[in-house]
């Protein structure tokens, strides 16, 4: 089950890494019907403002996944089934029906014209990049990995490493030497090391 793990780690991790570096990139590319014909590129972040936090979130799930011990697992689990959702509805939205409302930000900053239906005036063209395709694609491998976990995690080995448990869960007696993380372990539950 080590490999199990490694596999929910690894994917979520990629996930949340594709979503962050989907956030920086142009998702829609607007042209203007102001006579110049100006086109602007709409990035990620400002077609989906949730995009970034939530990406930035799947990966803090995948990198504390890997020392959680079951009952968080579930509970990681269940957040990235959650952050796939709304992210890849939002993502879809946008790819099926590529809103106006998703460009308002960046048309506003470019004009100075706010409102949707002020907005919407504006816009001749949307043109949409392969970005929000990726990010789809992206939430459907965190979903599959958040089902994989909730799945298989009871089966997982031991959460944490030696260093991050106490000594009740690790039985006591690790069955070799006292050392000096031992001795700051000690130190540190407030027992003299040196007794």
């Amino acid at each position: 089950m080590r490999r199990a793990r490694s596999t929910a780690v690894l994917a979520m991790l990629l996930a949340g890494a594709i979503g962050v570096i989907a956030s920086t990139q142009t998702w829609i590319d607007v042209t203007l019907d102001d006579g110049a014909q100006q086109t602007l590129a709409v990035p990620g972040a400002e077609a989906l403002p949730v995009l970034t936090p939530l990406s930035l979130a799947a990966l803090a799930l995948g990198a504390a996944l890997s020392i959680v011990g079951p009952v968080l697992r579930h509970v990681f689990g269940a957040l990235g089934l959650l952050i796939a959702a709304f992210v890849g509805i939002g993502t879809a939205q946008i790819l099926l029906a590529t809103p106006v409302s998703a460009t308002a930000a960046t048309v506003t900053d470019a004009t100075g014209i706010s409102g949707t239906d002020a907005v919407a005036s504006l816009v001749r063209d949307l043109a949409l990049t392969p970005w929000p395709a990726v990010t789809l694609v992206a939430q459907i491998v965190l979903l599959s990995a958040s089902v994989f976990t909730l799945v298989t995690a009871r089966r997982w080995a031991s959460g944490a490493s030696r260093k991050y448990r106490t000594a009740d869960e690790t039985g006591g007696d690790t069955g070799r030497p006292h050392d000096a993380i031992d001795s700051w372990d000690d130190l540190s539950r407030g027992d003299d090391p040196t007794a």
